[in-house]
C-alpha cells in the first residue's frame, strides 16, 4: 500500500506519465527544464509543450492567484510595487492555445527572479536604501563595537519600525516559487486531463522533510560557549554546524576545529571579518573572496554563511565553497531585506543554496523581544505543508544569557518530540549538500508498470507520485 505523505486543500494538481487512455506522452524539449529540476521528473511524462509570450523591458510585480505575488515579465496585470495583488485580472499562467500551454512570463526567469531576489531593484524603500549606502553602512559597523548594547538594539528597532507593513516576500514564510511550479503542473494537468506524475522525491528514504541546525560564532564569549553549546545540542540528539569567522573577531586554535569535528559536528565558514562590507564593492569583494575560498580550503570546510545574511548570489561564482547558507526565505527582519521565497534548497550555478526559513534567535529576541517559541513553531507548520526544509540559526554568544537558553532548550524539546512523531530527517548542512546534489543526477526510467530510480545514491532515494485527488494534491511513495 502507497504511503500518503502530504495533502492539502488548495487548488493544485498534477499529470500523470499516462493518459486517461494509458498512452505514455512524449516530452517536449520547450517545457521548461526549471519544473522538471524542482520534481526531477522523468523526462517522458510531459505529453505536452509550453510557450511563453513575454514583453520586452523590465520585470515587474504580478499577481499569479488570490493573495499571490511573483516578478517577472507580462504582457498584462503588472505593477511597479507590491500592492494589491487583487486588483489585477491577469495571471502569468494565460492558460491554453491549440495544443500548448501559453505563458505570460518566461517560467524559469520568474522562478530565478525569485530566488536570486532580482526583484529588490522595485521593492528597496529609500530608508533602507540610506541605511545600506557606504557611508552610513560604514559609520554604523565603525562604531558598532563601541555602542552600548541597549542601544545598539534601539537604533536596530528603529530601522526595522516598518516590517509589518512589508507586502512581498509574505511573512512569516514565502512559498511564492514553491507555488508557482504546483500551479504551472496544475495548468498543465488541466489541459490534457492527466492524473499523477512519478517524481523523485524531495529527501531520502522517504522522510517527509528536513531539518537542519546551525550555529553563527560572532565573538570571542561564543567561541568559549561552543562546548557547552554541543553539549546541550547533544542531549537532545542533535548536531548542528559551527559557523566561524576566521579573521578579526577571536583566535581559531586547531583544538578548536578539532572538537567541533570529533565530536560529529560541523565546521564551516563565517564572512571574512564580518564587518558587514563583504559584497560593498566588486573589486574589494573580489579579494576577500580569495581570502575565504583560501579559509575554506584551509579548514577544508565545505559551507559558508555571510555575516548579517548580506549576500548577492549574481557575484558567487568567485566562491569555491560547495554550499551557501546566506539566503533567507523572507528577510523582514535582517539588514538586507528580501528573500529566495521557495523552502527548498536550490543551485546558483554550482552552489547549493540552503535557505534560511525561520528567524534568528537574534530577531526574536531583540527585535520582537519574545521569548517563547511560538513564532519557531508557526513557521515549522508552514514549512511542513510544502514538505521544504526547516534550517535555523542560533548563536552561542546569544544563548550564553538564561533566560535565551530556556527558550532554546523548549525549542529542542519541540523539535525531538516532533523527530520521533514524524518521520523528519536530521541531518548536518553538509549531508544535505551531498544528498541534493546526488538527487539531482539521478535519474528516473520505466521497469514495466512501474519506475526505477537509477543513478549514484539511489539507494536512498524513493519514487513518489503527484496524484490529483478531488482538487487536492496528495503525494504518495510508491
Amino acid at each position: 500500500m502507497s504511503e500518503k505523505l502530504h495533502q492539502r486543500s488548495r487548488q493544485a494538481v498534477f499529470f500523470d506519465a499516462q493518459d486517461s487512455g494509458g498512452n505514455r506522452g512524449k516530452l517536449d524539449q520547450t517545457v521548461d527544464p526549471t519544473l522538471l529540476d524542482y520534481y526531477r521528473m522523468p523526462g517522458n511524462s510531459l505529453p505536452l509543450q509550453t510557450e511563453a509570450d513575454c514583453t520586452s523591458g523590465e520585470s515587474e510585480f504580478v499577481p499569479v492567484g488570490e493573495g499571490m505575488v511573483c516578478f517577472g515579465r507580462s504582457k498584462s496585470g503588472t505593477g511597479e510595487v507590491v500592492a494589491g495583488p487583487a486588483r489585477f485580472p491577469a495571471s502569468i499562467l494565460a492558460g491554453r492555445k491549440g495544443n500548448s500551454t501559453r505563458l505570460s512570463c518566461s517560467f524559469g526567469g520568474v522562478i530565478d527572479d525569485l530566488r536570486l531576489e532580482h526583484y529588490r531593484s522595485k521593492s528597496v524603500n529609500r530608508w533602507e536604501s540610506l541605511a545600506a549606502s557606504q557611508p552610513i553602512h560604514k559609520l554604523y559597523y565603525l562604531i558598532r563595537g563601541w555602542l552600548p548594547t541597549a542601544i545598539r538594539h534601539q537604533l536596530q528597532r528603529i530601522y526595522f519600525h516598518d516590517w509589518k507593513k512589508l507586502q512581498f516576500p509574505n511573512w512569516p514564510v514565502d512559498v511564492t516559487v514553491d507555488k508557482l511550479h504546483e500551479e504551472y503542473l496544475r495548468l498543465l494537468m488541466e489541459a490534457y486531463d492527466l492524473q499523477k506524475v512519478p517524481f523523485i522525491w524531495f529527501w531520502p528514504d522517504g522522510a517527509t522533510d528536513c531539518l537542519i541546525m546551525t550555529h553563527d560564532v560572532e565573538t570571542l564569549a561564543g567561541r568559549n560557549f561552543t562546548s557547552k553549546l554541543m553539549d546541550l545540542d547533544d542531549s537532545y540528539g542533535f548536531r548542528s554546524s559551527f559557523e566561524v569567522i576566521p579573521e578579526g573577531r577571536y583566535e581559531l586554535p586547531d583544538s578548536y576545529v578539532d572538537e567541533i569535528r570529533k565530536r560529529g559536528f560541523e565546521f564551516n565558514v563565517h564572512d571574512l571579518n564580518h564587518d558587514g562590507n563583504l559584497y560593498g564593492e566588486r573589486r574589494e569583494f573580489l579579494r576577500r573572496a580569495a581570502k575565504i575560498n583560501a579559509y575554506v580550503h584551509r579548514y577544508n570546510a565545505r559551507g559558508f554563511r555571510a555575516g548579517s545574511m548580506y549576500r548577492n548570489q549574481d557575484w558567487y561564482d568567485a566562491f569555491e565553497f560547495s554550499y551557501d547558507m546566506s539566503v533567507p526565505n523572507v528577510a523582514h527582519l535582517e539588514p538586507m531585506r528580501g528573500g529566495c521565497c521557495t523552502v527548498m534548497p536550490y543551485f546558483v550555478s554550482r552552489i547549493l543554496e540552503l535557505p534560511t526559513v525561520t528567524s534568528q534567535d537574534y530577531s526574536l529576541f531583540h527585535i520582537l523581544k519574545h521569548y517563547s517559541i511560538d513564532l519557531w513553531k508557526q513557521q515549522l507548520a508552514l514549512i511542513r505543508e510544502r514538505n521544504g526544509l526547516m534550517s535555523f540559526i542560533t548563536h552561542p554568544d546569544y544563548l550564553i544569557e538564561r533566560r535565551a537558553r530556556n527558550v532554546y532548550e523548549l525549542l529542542l524539546d519541540y523539535l525531538r518530540q516532533m523527530i520521533e512523531r514524524d518521520k523528519v530527517w536530521t541531518a548536518l548542512p553538509g549531508e544535505v549538500d551531498s544528498w541534493w546534489r546526488a538527487r539531482n543526477k539521478m535519474q528516473l526510467i520505466p521497469r514495466g508498470d512501474e519506475w526505477k530510480i537509477v543513478g549514484p545514491g539511489h539507494e536512498k532515494a524513493r519514487v513518489a507520485y503527484a496524484i490529483r485527488d478531488r482538487g487536492r494534491l496528495v503525494y504518495e511513495l510508491a
